[in-house]
Order: structure tokens, then C-alpha cells, then sequence
């Protein structure tokens, strides 16, 4: 197995089109890593990189400590999974598999064994002699696999290998791909843009922003402290709660005024807010936003504009006066539409972030963004 270094990675096409922009990033060895991201955010093309499917045009890439920045694809011990599984048509399931050792030429009996002893690992073995025409979508998925598998590599590369499946088979697929990648300890980056499969699937991952990392970190410091209004914006199955104030002070102390409305500044920035008339966000996930029915202190007051039923909870959208806050309610416990009712973003978990730079008002903390090791400025 191996880990994977990126020294000012860079790929940059003709025409001034900067896919990957100068990236340090370091992928432990046996570590499920997931590049996340919106459509062209150089994801795929990094992806494609590592694989020298791309040719970096800057900086250095080091597998398992092997300077790899110009060798083929061939030489770098990797294999990867796409999207669309790129099998071949006209082969059974066990050609398919055993191509990467037919490849290497392998013996035929060893590389056809070889091949069904990785089927059986993936509940494939009775369907070796079909071709992938005849195969559904999620048998054709973990061919795919079984081919990766069987060549024994010391990276796998995935490029959204699970976003053709429907939502069920997606969510059966997530959890055997990572107990499997747990069982052969490959070293793994996963490229994906749901960030449910990202959060629930990686021990670190990447948030990337126009050929830039904005955040490395594991999901679940990525998704409490999002280190800026991007990854913010991007984390969360619901949107986060991005709400206008100002930075008023006191003899007291500083609060934070929304129109007219008075809160106090977060415990996550207490003593770190102190330019009066500062203008900033105030951050808070709808999990986190309490919602009461009666009027209490420290909240912002509105009425119900829009309740939708997620199963076992309700996402309710209050109108603050022009303002839209979403908080989540259990089950039964949401109330009707245009109906009053009084909202506040949780004091130890809401954030505070500064408008002029969209950064993450915080205590000096380590963290990384846009590919190299920074302080979080407060």
C-alpha cells in the first residue's frame, strides 16, 4: 500500500484554463480520502492526475514515496473505477475482471482463478459467463470493482463510481464499499459531489473551490466548523442558516443585531468580535436552530412560511421579516403555516463569520485551506 503526496500540484490546460491550482496535500497510507466538490471544481481532473491519466504541468506527485510525476499510467501501480464502469462489452464478467492480469500476463488458469476468487468475495460467481449488457447496474458496479480488486494495486482511485445506481442500491454499495476498503486497507480517494456519501464514507476529505482545496479535515470537523462561507454553503444536507448582522458593542460586551433584533454573539466567538458596526454572518445548521411556538429571549421572531416532511423529521422555513431561517422539528411537532413562532441558532454551535473575507471568525486553530497549512485569523 502507499500514501500519496502532492507538492504545488498543478494542471493547467491551453487556453488559460487552471484545473488543479498549485495543490499540497498529503493521503495517509490505508486512508479512505474523498475529494468533494460542485461540477468543475477540478475534482476528476486531480483524480485523473494522480492516475497519469493527466499530465501535471506543475509540481510533484509521490506514491508511496515513488517520485511519479511524469511516469505512465502503467507504472503507477493504481487502479481506478469510473463512473460509467468502462467494461468491456463484448467479455464475460471474468475476462473483464482478469484483463488488468491478462495485462500483465498472467497464466490463463491462475489469471481465471484469480478472477473468481474475487467474484466470490463480491457475490458475482453465478454470473460469470454474462457480459455486462446482461447485468444490472449494481452487478456491473461491483464488476468494475472486482476488476480494480483483483489487480492487487496500491491505490484505488474512484470517480463517482455510485452516481448511476438509484438511491437504495447507492446506499447498500456505500456501505460494502467501505467495509471493503476497511478489510483490504488500500489507500483510497473517492471523487464525489454528494456530500452524504463523502461524510459518511471518509475517514478525511477535501472540499474543493475552483482548482483550490478550501478545507481538509475529517467530516465531522468539516461539517461543525466549516472554515469559510464556501464550504459553509457547500456542507449539509440542509442548507446552513447564513443570517446578515452587525457587530454592536456594549459596556458589556459585543452583541450582534439582526434589523432590529438583539442576539448574543455565539460561544464560539465570545471575546473574538469587537469593531462596533463590523458587518458579519451569523451561521447556524436548521438541526441546530431551536424552534418554539412561544415568545422566548434571544430569538429571532417570524412566522411559518413553508413546512416539508422529511420522514422522521420536518424542515420549517420562517420569515424573519425578509430573512428566511430553516430549523428542523421532530416529527408531529411542526407547526402551521403563517403561524408565529420564535427561532434561535443554538449559542455553543452557531458560528460567526466575517463578511469582508467570508472567513471563520475562531480562535487561532490549524486548519488548511486552498492546498496549503494556515491559522484561521480572528
Amino acid at each position: 500500500m502507499a500514501s500519496i503526496e502532492m507538492r504545488g500540484l498543478t494542471k493547467a490546460y491551453p487556453g488559460g484554463v487552471t484545473a488543479v491550482n498549485g495543490l499540497d496535500l498529503t493521503i495517509a497510507d490505508g486512508e479512505f480520502f474523498a475529494l468533494l466538490g460542485p461540477s468543475g471544481c477540478g475534482k476528476t481532473t486531480l483524480l485523473r492526475t494522480i492516475a497519469g491519466l493527466e499530465q501535471a504541468t506543475a509540481g510533484t506527485l509521490l506514491l508511496g514515496g515513488r517520485d511519479v510525476t511524469t511516469a505512465t499510467p502503467g507504472k503507477r501501480d493504481v487502479a481506478m473505477v469510473f463512473q460509467d464502469y468502462a467494461l468491456f462489452p463484448h467479455m464475460t464478467v471474468t475476462d473483464n475482471i482478469a484483463y488488468p492480469l491478462r495485462i500483465q500476463k498472467m497464466a490463463v488458469d491462475e489469471r481465471r482463478a484469480k478472477a473468481l476468487e474475487t467474484a466470490e468475495g463480491l457475490g458475482l460467481e453465478t454470473l460469470m459467463d454474462r457480459r455486462p449488457g446482461q447485468l444490472s447496474g449494481g452487478q456491473q458496479q461491483r464488476v468494475a470493482l472486482a476488476r480494480a480488486i483483483a489487480y492487487r494495486p496500491q491505490v484505488f482511485l474512484f470517480d463517482e463510481p455510485l452516481s448511476n445506481l438509484d438511491a437504495r442500491l447507492r446506499l447498500e454499495a456505500r456501505t460494502f464499499l467501505k467495509q471493503l476498503q476497511g478489510e483490504l486497507g488500500v489507500t483510497t480517494v473517492f471523487v464525489t459531489h454528494d456530500q452524504a456519501e463523502a461524510l459518511a464514507m471518509a475517514d478525511r476529505m477535501a472540499v474543493m473551490e475552483a482548482g483550490r482545496i478550501r478545507q481538509v479535515g475529517t467530516p465531522r470537523d468539516i461539517f461543525h466548523r466549516p472554515i469559510n462561507v464556501f464550504v459553509a454553503n457547500f456542507i449539509g444536507s440542509t442548507p446552513m442558516n447564513l443570517l446578515p448582522a452587525v457587530v454592536a458593542g456594549t459596556t458589556e460586551g459585543a452583541h450582534l443585531m439582526l434589523g432590529d433584533m438583539r442576539l448574543p454573539v455565539p460561544a464560539t466567538a465570545a471575546d473574538l468580535l469587537h469593531d462596533d458596526g463590523e458587518q458579519v454572518l451569523l451561521a447556524s445548521r436548521p438541526e441546530y436552530t431551536d424552534l418554539s411556538t412561544e415568545e422566548r429571549p434571544d430569538s429571532l421572531s417570524g412566522k411559518v412560511v413553508v413546512v416539508e416532511n422529511l420522514g422522521a423529521t420536518a424542515l420549517v422555513s420562517v420569515d424573519t421579516g425578509g430573512q428566511l431561517v430553516k430549523a428542523v422539528v421532530p416529527e408531529g411537532k411542526e407547526p402551521r403555516i403563517g403561524k408565529p413562532v420564535w427561532v434561535t441558532p443554538q449559542h455553543s454551535r452557531a458560528l460567526v463569520y466575517r463578511l469582508a473575507d467570508g472567513l471563520l471568525v475562531a480562535r487561532n486553530e490549524e486548519s488548511v485551506t486552498d492546498g496549503r497549512t494556515a491559522s484561521v485569523m480572528t
